[in-house]
């Protein structure tokens, strides 16, 4: 059965919809509310542009994200980002989960464990009823979330007065790597469900757009609830602003909506790995660890998290993107060429993050990364990947 476009855009759109974005939008106070809203525009334009390059590939191929990726990188070269991806949707399925418990606790203390108990149990329902019945309820509570934030941003521009900048820990270099990484957190992910749409690459379109234009607003409530209020737990914020049993409905139902397309896809990825490997079975053993992560070790900060994620999935997007434009030829086993490539993108990136370069780390990594990978293919290309 195939997916409308509307199924991908509501399906992308719950996917923005997430305490997660508003949370790391509250690092962006720092910036003040012009220059920070600059960031995360420019930030999440960048990463919507890779994420439609990533997602246009498996939507013209009709292949998931982790089987466009070894058509690039060969067999082996290929388990190795479906390694990474596995290990980076657990992140996000713990860290979901803990920021919803811990936002959720805040409304209603029941203790953090037992929300973190109830959030995964909800996410492995929505794991039972599949996807294609998700679109369905998701439809209606993707609504409901959207207006409550909605009244959620009202309130906060109503009722109180900025405070300005708190201090500098965040420079705009920072804080615009933060934003580009939350849509490449997604481009391991995006063809996984644009493959399965009537038209993939419409929906692709639809899906980026939806998701970025979404997630900048998320990142943007999270930042003005920061400098309005000097708060940054946002689940105080909706509790002091008398929001209730609303609030607990846009905690628990945003972090089950974002976190069931982490953990589906882990799944997913995780057939690509073996095939001895059922997908609805590693679905559900993410949602057990990343529950059990989650009430036993804190998490309350992810900017290094998400720096790793741009460090990987940038430079590897890059390789991806120049070898579907220049006609690759398919390796069954291992494309070395590219995963040097990928690597040098890699250490590039590091760098650049860590010396504050002038323009950012992403764009100069990745651009960086395909100088590598097309000269390597022009000077050793022919001599290595005959070995292959």
């Amino acid at each position: 059965m195939k997916t409308s476009i509307l199924d991908n855009g509501l399906l992308w759109f719950g996917a923005a919809v997430s305490i997660a974005e508003i949370m790391t939008g509250t690092y962006f106070a720092t910036l003040g509310l012009e220059t920070g809203l600059a960031a995360i525009i420019l930030g999440h334009i960048i990463g919507g542009l890779i994420l439609f390059g990533a997602g246009y590939i498996g939507a013209k191929e009709e292949k998931s994200a982790m089987e466009t990726v070894k058509s690039a990188f060969g067999h082996y070269g290929g388990l190795l980002f479906i390694i990474l991806n596995i290990v980076q949707l657990m992140g996000w399925t713990s860290i979901m989960i803990y920021d919803g418990a811990l936002a959720a606790n805040s409304l209603f203390n029941f203790g953090e464990p037992l929300w973190a108990i109830i959030i995964g149990a909800f996410i492995m329902i929505w794991l039972k009823i599949g996807l294609r019945n998700f679109t369905r309820i998701n439809c209606i509570a993707m609504v409901s979330l959207f207006l409550l934030t909605l009244v959620l941003c009202g309130l906060i521009f109503n009722n109180y007065q900025p405070l300005g900048i708190m201090d500098e820990s965040l420079t705009f270099l920072g804080a615009l790597e933060l934003s580009v990484a939350m849509p490449l957190s997604w481009l391991p992910l995006i063809s996984d469900y644009t493959k399965d749409a009537k038209q993939p690459v419409r929906a692709t379109v639809v899906s980026v757009f939806v998701y970025s234009l979404t997630s900048a607003f998320m990142y943007f409530i999270g930042m003005s609830a920061a400098i309005y209020t000097g708060e940054t737990d946002i689940a105080v914020l909706m509790s002091s602003a008398g929001l209730g049993i609303a609030g607990l409905l846009i905690v628990v139902f945003s972090t089950v909506t974002t976190t069931f397309l982490d953990a589906y896809s882990a799944g997913m990825s995780g057939e690509s790995l073996s095939k001895h490997i059922k997908g609805s079975t590693l679905a559900n053993v993410t949602v057990v660890l990343g529950t059990i992560a989650a009430v036993l070790y804190p998490m309350d900060n992810i900017i290094e998290f998400l720096y790793f994620i741009g460090s990987v999935f940038a430079p590897m997007a890059a390789v991806l993107i120049l070898d579907y434009v220049f006609k690759r030829s398919y390796h069954e086993l291992i494309n070395p060429t590219n995963l040097i490539a990928w690597f040098g993108g890699f250490c590039m990136y590091h760098y650049f993050l860590r010396t504050e370069f002038m323009y950012g780390a992403t764009l100069p990594a990745m651009l960086g990364a395909a100088c590598l990978c097309a000269v390597l293919k022009i000077s050793l290309g022919a001599k290595v990947d005959a070995k292959i």
